[in-house]
């Protein structure tokens, strides 16, 4: 496969944030004498970061403003929470949304990981005190009405008084967990919208839902409910931590789905 100038220097950046450390690979931090399970460890780490910049390029997700490490982070809690039977192993289906960018950008991918491409890219709202244009604030409380950061898994659709709706279950005990007795759904909401932009600045504000325009709310829910993954990544200035984003776990989960291992 032949890259293209740009393509090749997003692999460079991609490489370089997913390097254990800076100016070594991989392989080269196995010492030369490691034991058989480093060995491994390190063939099925190099597999992974291989197979992340890979369905990076062939996605195109440079071109749609995602972020190689979010990309990254992502990928780790959908294999681990596949292999561990909360989200749906045949669906191949992965949700990113990027709390640190503002509202005003297209911050929801939609991806679908068989094929490697994009399904949707589209605004998504956040929580009113969670901030106006800028996500400053997360929460897992009840009456917060602040997004929760971390994984969720798709539950089933129904029809709400946003009309079609998605239910969402939180996988990050402290951060989303309370999701569903908050009522935090995917729906469609007017106040969604580039015209809202133009004329606000930003985004109207959800209770802490991920609010989508109307005009792909119904078309996205289709697509992501029953058992899929969705990640929201928040700024570097809110103190998050997931133990689906250990990497051990990541790596394990990636073999046995892949392939590479039988245990």
């Amino acid at each position: 496969m032949k890259f293209a100038p740009t393509a090749l220097a997003t692999l460079f950046v991609a490489v370089s944030l997913f390097s254990p450390s800076p100016g070594a690979s991989s392989r080269a931090a196995v010492p030369a004498a490691a034991s058989p399970a480093a060995m491994v460890r390190a063939q099925h780490l190099a597999a992974f970061e291989q197979h992340v910049l890979a369905s990076y390029a062939n996605a195109r997700l440079t071109s749609y403003g995602l972020s190689p490490s979010v990309y990254r982070e992502a990928l780790m809690g959908y294999y681990t929470l596949t292999k561990k039977g909360a989200a749906a192993a045949g669906r191949q289906v992965l949700t990113v949304i990027d709390y640190a960018r503002p509202s005003t950008q297209k911050r929801m991918w939609v991806i679908d990981l068989r094929q490697q491409k994009v399904l949707f890219h589209t605004l998504v709202a956040h929580g009113k005190n969670t901030g106006n244009n800028i996500a400053q604030t997360f929460s897992n409380v009840e009456g917060s009405e602040m997004s929760s950061l971390g994984f969720y898994v798709t539950g089933q659709p129904y029809q709400g008084k946003h009309g079609l709706s998605l239910k969402l279950h939180g996988q990050d005990a402290r951060f989303n967990t309370n999701a569903a007795t908050r009522a935090v759904v995917v729906h469609g909401a007017d106040y969604v919208s580039e015209a809202f932009v133009r004329q606000h600045g930003r985004l109207g504000r959800s209770q802490g839902c991920p609010a989508l325009p109307v005009q792909q709310a119904s078309q996205v829910i289709r697509t992501i409910q029953k058992g899929t993954v969705m990640y929201a990544h928040g700024p570097s200035t809110v103190s998050f931590s997931s133990s689906w984003l250990k990497l051990d776990p990541a790596l394990n989960a990636f073999a046995q789905l892949s392939g590479l291992s039988d245990s």
